[in-house]
C-alpha cells in the first residue's frame, strides 16, 4: 500500500530545493525530507482509501479490497502521517510549516475530491512544487542570518533573492524556477497515469514525451552559464570585427543528468505511444515516476551542488530495483 518503490523519489525535493536556494543540506533540509516522506505515505494510504471500491473491481489484490488492510485503519495511517508531517515541519520553523500545510491540503484535496477531475493533475503537481519549496524554506530557516551560499555558480545579492541566480543568457534560475520544472514533469504523469489501467491513447503518451523532452531541453539550457574564458584570446581583424566562431560547446555534469532523466522517461513512454496497452502505459507511469530522481539530480548540478546530484543519482538503481518488486503505481 504504501508504495516503497516510489519513496526514493522524495527526498531530491528537498535537497534539490536546497541546492537552487544556493544553500548546504542541514537539519532544515532533513526535517523537511522527514516531512515529505511522511507526507507521500500519508497520500499513498489515502490514497487507497478513496479508491477502495474502484480496486475492488480492477485491482482485487490491492490490501484493502483483498482484506488484508481495513479502510479505518488505512485513513488512522494517513491521518498520523499527515500530523507527522506537520509537526516535523513545524520544527523547521514557520515558513515550512505554512508550505508543509498547504502541501497536506494538496494532498487530501487530490485524493479525496481532485484525483477523477479535470483538476487532478494540477494538484499533484502543486504538490511537488511546494514539497521542493519547502526544502528550500526549511534550509534556509536553519541556515543562519550569515549563511553562505553553497552553489559553485556565481550568484548575484542570494540573500536578498532568495537565493535566485541570474544567468549570463537572462535566464533567472531559484527554488521557484525548480519547483516549476519539478511541477510540470509531475503534471504529465499525472495526466498519463489516468490511463494506466484501461490503456487505449496513443495521444496522452506523446504529451509525457513532449513534455520530457520540453524540460530535459530547459535544463541543458540552463547549465554552464558562465563559460570560461578563452586562455589566449584571438586579436579582432583590420576591421575591428571579432574572430569567427563561439563559445566551445562540452558537455557539463548537468547535461549528462538532463540526457539521464530523459532517457528514464522517453523509452517507456514512446513505447505505450507505439502500442497504448493497459502494460506499457502503466511501465510509462513508473518509467516517469523514476525519472523524477534523475530530474532532481539534474536541478541540483544546474545550481552548483554536485553533491548533492551525486547522492540522488546513487538512488536510481535502487528505486529500479525495487520497482520490480513492488509497482510504484
Amino acid at each position: 500500500m504504501l508504495r516503497v518503490s516510489a519513496l526514493f523519489t522524495v527526498p531530491g525535493d528537498a535537497l534539490a530545493g536546497a541546492a537552487a536556494a544556493g544553500l548546504r543540506p542541514n537539519r532544515g533540509t532533513a526535517l523537511a525530507i522527514g516531512s515529505s516522506l511522511c507526507l507521500y505515505e500519508a497520500g499513498m494510504a489515502l490514497n487507497d482509501y478513496a479508491d477502495r471500491d474502484v480496486d475492488a473491481v480492477e485491482r482485487p489484490q490491492r490490501p484493502l479490497p483483498s482484506g488484508r488492510i481495513t479502510p479505518r485503519a488505512a485513513l488512522t495511517a494517513a491521518a498520523a502521517l499527515t500530523a507527522a508531517s506537520l509537526g516535523l515541519a513545524a520544527a523547521a520553523g514557520r515558513r515550512p510549516l505554512a508550505l508543509a500545510t498547504a502541501l497536506a491540503g494538496a494532498v487530501w484535496a487530490y485524493d479525496l475530491k481532485l484525483k477523477n477531475t479535470p483538476a487532478g493533475p494540477a494538484a499533484m503537481a502543486a504538490a511537488r512544487t511546494l514539497d521542493l519549496l519547502l526544502g528550500a524554506a526549511a534550509t534556509g530557516a536553519r541556515a543562519g542570518a550569515g549563511a553562505k551560499p553553497a552553489g559553485l555558480l556565481p550568484v548575484r545579492d542570494a540573500a536578498a533573492t532568495g537565493g535566485a541566480r541570474t544567468t549570463g543568457a537572462g535566464v533567472t534560475d531559484g527554488p521557484l524556477a525548480a519547483a516549476l520544472l519539478l511541477g510540470v514533469h509531475t503534471y504529465a504523469v499525472t495526466v498519463v497515469s489516468r490511463r494506466e489501467v484501461e490503456g487505449g491513447s496513443t495521444a496522452v503518451p506523446l504529451v509525457g514525451l513532449a513534455v520530457t523532452t520540453a524540460v530535459a531541453a530547459t535544463l541543458r539550457h540552463g547549465n554552464d552559464p558562465y563559460p570560461a574564458p578563452d586562455p589566449q584570446p584571438r586579436p579582432p581583424d583590420r576591421t575591428g570585427a571579432p574572430p569567427p566562431g563561439g563559445p566551445r560547446l562540452a558537455l557539463t555534469p548537468g547535461d549528462l543528468l538532463a540526457g539521464a532523466y530523459a532517457a528514464t522517461a522517453v523509452r517507456p513512454y514512446l513505447h505505450a505511444a507505439l502500442n497504448p496497452s493497459p502494460q506499457l502505459t502503466q511501465r510509462a507511469v513508473g518509467g516517469g515516476i523514476r525519472a523524477m530522481i534523475p530530474l532532481q539530480s539534474a536541478l541540483a548540478a544546474r545550481a552548483g551542488a554536485p553533491g548533492s546530484a551525486a547522492a540522488l543519482l546513487a538512488l536510481v538503481p535502487v528505486a529500479r530495483r525495487l520497482a520490480r518488486k513492488v509497482s510504484p503505481t
